[in-house]
């Protein structure tokens, strides 16, 4: 009987300015940034648009990947916000691949 330990994947907090990346729909596969939290299913994202094609918009859960990558914003911060903010912390480069 082989008994090897499970490593438990640690998973990055669903919080706002956390970096993720769409899974599912016309978009999947770019990243976005969480600008608000709605409720227990649904967060509110943004490339923003000049930055990865990702307008601002609700999204499910279950329709992104969380990454670790985080940018210092504000809830509710405009485009320009998160672009500034994207920009500061050095991960324009990440956020167009």
């Amino acid at each position: 009987m082989n008994t090897r330990k499970l490593e438990a994947k640690k998973v990055p907090a669903i919080e706002i300015g956390r970096i993720c990346v769409k899974q599912a729909g016309r978009e999947q596969g770019k990243k976005c940034v969480i600008v608000d939290i709605m409720d227990k299913s649904f967060i509110l994202v943004t490339g923003p648009k000049n930055l990865t094609g990702i307008k601002r918009r609700k999204v499910n859960l279950e329709h992104v990947s969380v990454l670790e990558d985080k940018v210092e914003i504000r809830r509710g911060a405009s485009d320009d916000e998160v672009t500034q903010a994207v920009n500061t912390a050095g991960k324009a480069e990440l956020m167009k691949a």
